[in-house]
């Protein structure tokens, strides 16, 4: 059972970080869209400031509560997010609320848990949960007209499946906060490690899939990253029924250093599309989107390994 403090900063950080991701997710979608679509990407628009405006709130609530951990980890912004958000806002038009990543660029860590707080962390967190339901239903809508051939979309449609599943994810964990459930990080270790290790390896297929044909070399770089976090995925969905405690941690050790790798890589990418030295059709704003996830998959597995 989490106490107080412990269901507000959870439920703070993890708004933080998913509610980010699904604001972009909407934007990625909105941006895909053609002319035809005109009413997604209306809805696509209307989600994404939904988020906008979740997300505001969360860092109004949020500022020195969180912990420094968090801050630190660059799960919730890196040094790109402000300007990979000002030059994609150039490229489509689509206007970003830069003033929200710029108040979590000076968020503060601390401890004050004022009484009125808890209450409006659960308010917040149902809030978050209708939400997320409505970027799920969404999301699944897209991705069975995409599949049936009824819609084109410039989104690959195992991106599509892919952001459904991290807002899967996302709602599980408020359902978990609002039930005030203790996470039991051991019992969780393989099937966290089994899920972003698959969410790694298709970021690295969508990177090598979005490059221009003549930038071979990251594509080379791109393709061993998918292969390996493929290993490391079936790996840790081989160990999730028959593993002992040394196991999983050799595991988890090697899938640290697996990270570490594939976030520099995500990092020169990033800071190669903010100086146009990259030739691709990725948005600087996709760039630190899973420079962020690799930051945040890091913090979870350094938990993992001092558990």
């Amino acid at each position: 059972m989490l106490t107080k403090a412990e269901y507000v900063r959870q439920s703070l950080e993890t708004h933080l970080f998913f509610g980010r991701i699904m604001k972009e997710h909407a934007f990625f979608l909105q941006v895909g869209f053609t002319p035809r679509d005109d009413r997604y990407i209306r809805h696509a628009n209307e989600l994404r400031m939904a988020f906008d405006d979740f997300l505001e709130d969360c860092v109004a609530l949020a500022n020195g509560v969180i912990s420094k951990t968090a801050i630190a980890s660059g799960e919730i912004v890196t040094q790109y997010t402000l300007e990979a958000e000002k030059l994609t806002e150039f490229y489509t038009g689509v206007d970003f609320r830069t003033k929200i990543t710029q108040a979590e660029k000076a968020l503060a860590a601390g401890n004050n848990f004022h009484p009125s707080l808890e209450r409006k962390v659960y308010i917040l967190n149902r809030r978050a949960l209708s939400l997320t339901d409505s970027i799920i239903r969404f999301k699944t809508n897209i991705l069975n007209e995409v599949l049936s051939c009824r819609m084109f979309t410039l989104n690959y449609p195992l991106l599509i499946e892919h952001i459904l599943r991290e807002a899967k994810l996302y709602r599980k964990l408020i359902q978990k906060l609002q039930a005030r459930e203790f996470i039991n990080i051991q019992k969780e270790v393989l099937e966290q490690e089994a899920f972003w290790d698959r969410i790694m390896a298709e970021h690295a297929k969508f990177i090598r899939g979005l490059l221009d044909p003549s930038e071979e070399e990251l594509f080379d770089t791109a393709d061993r990253f998918g292969r390996e976090f493929d290993r490391l995925t079936d790996k840790a969905k081989e160990a999730i029924d028959k593993c002992t405690p040394p196991d999983y941690m050799r595991l988890t050790d090697e899938t640290i250093r697996a990270t570490k790798n594939i976030r520099d890589f995500k990092a020169q990418g990033t800071e190669g599309l903010l100086e146009c030295r990259i030739k691709s059709i990725i948005l600087p704003l996709l760039g630190d989107h899973v420079l962020r996830e690799a930051n945040h998959y890091l913090k979870l597995l350094k938990i993992f390994s001092h558990s």
